[in-house]
């Protein structure tokens, strides 16, 4: 899969104060993109400079090797006419950008999920909805790549999820890209392709969901009333790659085996507490690199 977007060492710098370091990324084209990193961490340094809002001090960005064009945004809190209809917002940018006709919005519309507001003005729109219109706004245009600070922040579980189905309706319908930050780990789990840690202004990994599967991998744990026990049945069935994992155990071969092993411990007379297969998650391997607490 090509590259959409690529950076060459770009760096932001307030006198001494490195903000964004030598930062390599790399977005493949149609896929969403997460951006990590805790507050302060330079992610929006890096977004602010690839969408043209700030002038990097050295390095450089291009898009499909165009510098600065084709890019969609929405940085912070979208800039809205409270008291215009989620219609009129729209049109009043298309018409800034030539791009207006009514068959138009109504599609940018549809594929933010905001077809039925009719008149309501965005001003008594939910946090969730004005986000969606700000995703509206981004796409007018047709810009190839969307650039997304924290669009799920403050909002609720419903929110959230409905932020979630936009963005991913837009990469499989649309083909567009998107470059989210986010540091609600859970959910842009559930959402990205791809993933590129920013710690202390730098990037200190860049990976796929495949590669993260790969590095952390799955795994079997089992706890029983005499894990000691279990662990000779557990060898008994050419099992060897299994291991104590703090009081319970850890199974790193046979995933596919979970209703035999099973099976084969309460056959042999175990109580059985646990017995699923676990998956590294992406905060637990963001922790792993970072040493942070829970919260990107």
């Amino acid at each position: 899969m090509a590259y959409i977007l690529t950076t060459d060492k770009l760096t932001k710098k307030y006198g001494d104060k490195v903000a964004a370091g030598n930062i390599n990324i790399h977005v493949r084209e149609g896929e969403i993109y997460g951006l990590i990193g805790r507050n302060g961490a330079g992610k929006t340094t890096i977004m602010r400079m690839i969408s043209g809002l700030s002038r990097p001090t050295e390095g450089s960005y291009k898009i499909h090797g165009e510098s600065g064009r084709g890019i969609g945004v929405l940085i912070e809190s979208p800039g809205l006419y409270p008291n215009r209809s989620a219609f009129d917002n729209l049109k009043i940018k298309c018409i800034a950008m030539n791009c207006y006709s009514k068959q138009y919005v109504e599609e940018l519309l549809r594929l933010v999920g905001l077809s039925d507001t009719g008149k309501k003005n965005a001003g008594s729109f939910s946090l969730g909805m004005r986000q969606r219109l700000g995703i509206a706004l981004a796409l007018t245009g047709d810009p190839k790549l969307i650039i997304l600070d924290e669009p799920i922040n403050g909002l609720d579980p419903q929110g959230i999820a409905e932020i979630r189905e936009t963005l991913a309706r837009l990469r499989d319908e649309k083909g567009i890209t998107i470059m989210i930050s986010s540091h609600i780990l859970d959910e842009l789990g559930k959402l990205a392709d791809s993933y590129g840690i920013i710690n202390n202004g730098e990037l200190i990994d860049e990976f796929t969901n495949e590669d993260l599967e790969k590095r952390c991998g799955r795994y079997v744990t089992v706890n029983t009333d005499d894990n000691p026990r279990a662990l000779e049945l557990i060898a008994s069935m050419g099992i060897r790659d299994a291991e104590p994992s703090g009081d319970k155990l850890r199974i790193n071969e046979c995933l596919d085996r979970t209703a035999e092993i099973n099976k084969k411990l309460v056959e042999n007379g175990l109580s059985v507490y646990e017995l699923h297969t676990t998956n590294i998650s992406l905060e637990d391997y963001y922790l792993s690199l970072t040493g942070g607490k829970r919260n990107a």
